[in-house]
């Protein structure tokens, strides 16, 4: 699995591998320890470094991070860096707020490393439990796609294995491993879905559960990337630039799919600075094309409004001025974006 997850990446000559102390991340490590000793990987160079990220979120946390500094630097790993980081609150949970100051921890440690690849450890059942979750939240297809074997720099080459198999792994290789007691914390949904969900789907479905999860999220991430292909080439097609903001025609918006029409109202909203809008105010967006009730503005995350402005409108607006409606309006009215800025800013 991890050849296969450095062929794809290009055989990276230098890789960092993320390690926690658990039994997902020293198995991976334990694995590409054994690559660094022989040298190469299918023929092509490779050394391997390891970075161990302290979130000082528990009693003691300091402890189990030189604890596996040691393991690391054991199997041969070199350098093991240690990076302690401040998790600061944010409005998207502590789980995100961890994740976001871990990646940044390892993008930095990958850059001052020269490292052309990050392994992260998360196996087929992370994967399972992600798409559960995307379920729960009621989320579209890019969530229910759950993670990806390669993005950018993260590569995961163990989501093809189960959690128990890791287990195996570190009991061949006499590691000892850490539990994160936050796993098995009912105070997260995730580990509710890991403790409670998960083992009862198995029981009342049957084994397989897990698997069949996994392989919906791979056949999501091919579908997802079709359409996110489809959506950024129309986005291109139409997009109008201003000084303040972007605009899109009403009808060719409305001759879009509606799968694409949303895609296309997110990316309008990114582009001007705006965060990924969820589901309904992409649908009160999306309403104003239907010229029934308000013509906005829809507020979206990140500080952007959208709104619509009518032809009626945009012929009026012209003759006050003493022009002619832009013949690339097409006779119709254009949907608005426009980041609204703090006095501030």
């Amino acid at each position: 699995m991890l050849q296969d997850a450095l062929a794809s990446a290009g055989y990276p000559e230098r890789i960092l591998v993320a390690c926690s102390g658990g039994p997902d991340s020293l198995a991976l490590a334990s694995v590409a320890a054994y690559f660094a000793r022989r040298g190469h990987v299918h023929g092509r160079p490779v050394s391997v470094a390891a970075v161990v990220v302290d979130h000082q979120l528990q009693e003691g946390s300091a402890e189990v991070a030189a604890r596996t500094v040691s393991i690391l630097e054991g199997l041969g790993l070199s350098p093991v860096q240690l990076r302690t980081v401040e998790v600061a609150a944010t409005g998207f949970g502590p789980e995100a707020a961890a994740r976001d100051a871990r990646h940044a921890a390892l993008e930095a440690a990958a850059t001052e490393l020269d490292c052309g690849a990050i392994l992260l450890g998360h196996t087929l059942d992370d994967q399972a439990e992600q798409v559960l979750l995307g379920l729960a939240r009621g989320s579209g297809a890019r969530s229910l796609a759950g993670m990806r074997p390669a993005r950018g720099k993260l590569l995961r080459p163990f989501l093809g294995l189960r959690r128990a198999e890791t287990l195996e792994i570190c009991e061949v290789e006499e590691l000892e491993t850490w539990h994160d007691p936050s796993n098995a914390d009912p105070a997260f949904a995730r580990s509710r879905t890991r403790v409670e969900v998960m083992p009862l789907l198995e029981d009342k479905l049957g084994p397989g559960v897990a698997e069949s999860l996994a392989r919906t999220a791979a056949i999501l991430q091919q579908d997802a990337d079709f359409l996110e292909q489809l959506a950024a080439e129309s986005y291109a097609r139409l997009v109008n630039r201003t000084d303040d903001g972007v605009w899109l025609r009403e009808d060719a918006l409305r001759e879009l799919s509606p799968a694409l029409r949303f895609r296309v109202i997110a990316k309008a909203a990114a582009d001007v600075g705006g965060q990924q809008p969820g589901y309904g105010r992409l649908q009160a967006a999306e309403a104003l094309l239907r010229r029934q009730g308000s013509a906005g503005p829809v507020q979206l995350p990140g500080s952007v409004s959208a709104y619509r402005v009518s032809l009626s409108e945009l012929e009026r607006e012209a003759s006050a001025a003493g022009t002619a409606v832009p013949r690339e309006g097409g006779g119709c009215g254009k949907l608005v974006f426009r980041h609204q800025r703090s006095p501030q800013q």
